[in-house]
């Protein structure tokens, strides 16, 4: 930040519990896939010294995405801390995945950090996804600067990637977004492509050389002046203008060589006040190098420029019952307030959370009060309930270093909370605390899972408990109309990770089955039928007939049972038992084994008998006589509608509309939101938004969201009724 001229090998990358505050730093490394934040946060712990050759600690694992399944995806699935030492500070480097799938995790991360640094690759550029998380993070105020990476690549141009930057990032004020640094290209290999072998600091005008594999500082040639001195004067206006000193500007204007060390000072609190975002290059350490480039100068940003903990402002804190309490947030002597960010399960040590403590001081061996509440909707139970702090320890790869203790504003891994979920919060055992959750996407992509086999099935619940604890944005469903147990995600991915998941930690073996929607069945027009159930068999027998007439009602109405029985044709105490039967009936179905609904039915006449007629029997004889109606009757079949509302961007409005009208949806309207993009509503049969989720992302290049909630049911179209009961037919 300060462009040192050293050549700092870092500390022995042996985090330890952190002494106070200030001496922490809270970052989350955030962007699309393949951009590089694994990279960069095993270059950085190299730099830092954490490491002894890029990317591997001592039993030679990788420091970040080190889990065997992220290997099998080639992808990061998710979050993973990494802390390092800088100048005396302890840097927890919350690496995210960049996949859409797994925004859960990134989330998390975001949560738990104060501090975001965006990983743009100059090769892809910046994708729809990466700008609403820059959007996120500036709803809250949270500090960011952008880190280049992949300027190996032969059409990278770090120069225009900047200006790309400031152009989807800076708003109303690009000159917010500027870089610290230039790149310094190295002799043009034979494809034309000059590598970038170093950075020349615009603030201290000195040239740091990379291409040892170690920072070397020189000072720039006649030749880099000319650029030097024009991206200089832009960086220090962009500062001046964002200087809490309002006369530094005129001063400047006026001719006022302003002070290096005054510039250093007004950025690294513009950074910190989330209102200056720098820009800088970062690359990976070549073979056998102890340093990548720019790592250095990432790491003096983050010492120096970022926030400590004590600057965040912290999440609201309740009690269980909900009334407010003030704290004093980040304060090691307060009452204990701490949150899991993070539940993972390992195989020899058993449940693993990684907390963020946000006051007080959370130490080993102590009983702590568990809060869960708020996640009821997704399969999670609310649970108070005290536990004993198992061992606690900073994660390094498949690491766990113990520690004696975690102040606030610091974050570790506790062992063994067997109650504690993802989200749930942390306090003390004589002074329960809730802090309130935060926002998660609905998962909106259905899996319908069934066990693989009677021993499966006996471990399913369990591993599926498990598996909701760890992801909150997971929701299990036992739906009580299909009787399908249903895994509701976020997209193809987090669908495969549930059920690799489910197999390789809890050994359950499931079987993908279709996912099926709630119909219902209601009557077309009025219809009359009569049950007559007639036994005898020795000793009491069994008489019971009931004639009734169904007609349909408006939607949402349920079912109506009407007694107009006159003369006692059917018992008083006999009338409870028909609608008892006709209820029961109703709720099997009538055609096609779906619940009856949206129907009046009238008892009008019936026979008993004064010895035979039993409760029992003239239940069969409602069912029966509800049975007939249904064969005289034109029966529809009535499908769940959702409303649903999609936000989108301006451009692909007009295929998201053509698309939801090609599903037999009916668009309400349209509605201009910010940022350049439209909220359009719209009904939609739920059996054609399945794969909705899926559908969209791809429709809009991941850049569009949607929810849905129920509206109601409604006649399906008499064709696809038709070629539903006709694979009911295939099917059976």
């Amino acid at each position: 930040m300060g462009d040192k001229a050293h050549t700092h090998p870092g500390a022995a990358g042996r985090a330890t519990a952190a002494d106070h505050p200030t001496s922490v730093r809270n970052v989350v490394l955030v962007g699309h896939s393949g951009s590089g934040k694994t990279t960069l946060v095993e270059a950085l712990a190299l730099t830092a010294g954490a490491v002894n050759r890029a990317g591997r600690v001592e039993d030679g694992g990788c420091v970040s995405d080190y889990d065997d399944m992220e290997h099998r995806q080639q992808r990061s699935v998710q979050l993973s801390l990494v802390p390092v030492e800088w100048d005396g500070i302890k840097i927890n480097l919350l690496d995210t995945p960049g996949y859409a799938d797994f925004v859960g995790e990134l989330r998390a991360g975001l949560r738990a950090a104060d501090a975001a640094l965006f990983v743009v690759s100059a090769s892809d550029g910046v994708d729809g996804t990466t700008r609403m998380l820059w959007e996120e993070c500036a709803a809250v105020g949270m500090p960011r600067a952008i880190v280049i990476t992949h300027l190996e690549a032969a059409r990278a141009d770090f120069e225009e990637m900047t200006r790309i930057c400031a152009e989807a990032f800076g708003g109303d004020d690009p000159d917010a977004v500027l870089p610290l640094y230039l790149p310094l290209h190295g002799p043009p290999a034979p494809d034309g492509h000059a590598p970038v072998t170093g950075l020349v600091g615009l603030l201290s005008r000195k040239l740091f050389d990379y291409a040892s594999g170690e920072r070397v500082a020189s000072e720039p040639g006649e030749a880099d002046l000319p650029q030097l001195d024009e991206a200089r004067s832009m960086l220090i206006e962009g500062i001046i203008s964002e200087s809490e000193d309002e006369t530094l500007m005129e001063r400047y204007l006026g001719g006022e060589q302003v002070d290096v060390k005054t510039l250093i000072e007004d950025l690294e609190r513009a950074v910190a006040r989330g209102v200056f975002f720098p820009v800088l290059a970062a690359a990976p350490a070549a073979e056998g190098a102890r340093q990548g480039l720019g790592t250095v100068e990432l790491l003096e940003l983050v010492t120096r420029g970022f926030p400590t903990p004590l600057e965040r402002a912290a999440p609201r804190v309740t009690t269980p019952e909900g009334a407010g309490r003030e704290l004093r947030m980040c304060d090691p002597e307060e009452s204990l307030v701490a949150e899991v960010v993070k539940t993972s399960s390992d195989p020899y040590v058993g449940r693993i959370s990684m907390v963020r403590v946000f006051s007080g001081t959370l130490r080993a061996d102590q009983t702590v009060h568990v809060s869960g509440h708020g996640l009821t909707d997704r399969g999670h139970e609310d649970h108070d309930v005290d536990e004993r702090i198992g061992a606690l320890s900073t994660p390094f790869g498949k690491q766990q270093r113990p520690v004696t203790h975690v102040i606030a504003g610091d974050l570790a891994c506790v062992a063994k909370l067997t109650r504690a979920e993802t989200g749930d919060t942390l306090s003390a055992k004589d002074d329960p605390l809730l802090m309130a959750p935060w926002e998660m996407p609905d998962p909106l992509l259905p899996l319908a899972i069934e066990a693989h086999s009677k021993p499966d099935e006996d471990k399913l619940s369990q591993g599926l408990a498990r598996l909701v604890a760890e992801d909150p944005t997971m929701r299990l469903e036992h739906n009580q109309d299909t009787h399908q147990v249903v895994l509701w995600c976020l997209g193809e991915a987090h669908a495969d990770v549930a059920l690799e998941r489910l197999r390789s930690r809890y050994g359950v073996q499931v079987d993908v089955v279709p996912h099926r929607v709630s119909l219902r069945e209601t009557f077309g027009g009025r219809a009359a039928g009569r049950g007559r159930h007639v036994k005898q068999s020795g000793g009491h027998g069994q008489y019971a007939v009931c004639e009734i007439e169904v007609e349909p009602l408006p939607g949402g109405s349920g079912i109506e049972f009407v007694d107009k029985v006159v003369g006692g044709a059917v018992p008083r105490q006999f009338i409870p038992s028909v609608e008892k039967g006709v209820r029961a009936q109703a709720a099997k179905g009538v055609a096609a084994g779906h619940p009856l609904i949206d129907v009046r039915i009238t008892l009008l006449d019936g026979k008993a008998h004064s010895v035979d007629s039993s409760d029992a029997a003239f239940q069969t004889a409602g069912a029966l006589a509800l049975r007939e109606a249904a064969a005289e009757a034109r029966i529809h079949l009535l499908e769940p509608v959702a409303e649903v509302g999609v936000l989108v961007g301006d451009d692909y409005v007009g295929a998201v509309m053509s698309d939801l009208s090609g599903r037999r949806g009916k668009v309400l309207g349209t509605e201009q939101t910010s940022g350049g993009r439209t909220l359009i509503r719209a009904e939609v049969p739920e059996i054609e938004i399945g794969r909705y989720a899926v559908d969209l992302r791809s429709l809009s290049h991941g850049t569009a969201r949607f929810d849905r909630r129920y509206a109601r049911h409604e006649p399906m179209p008499a064709q696809v009724a038709d070629r539903m009961r006709e694979g009911v037919r295939a099917a059976s």
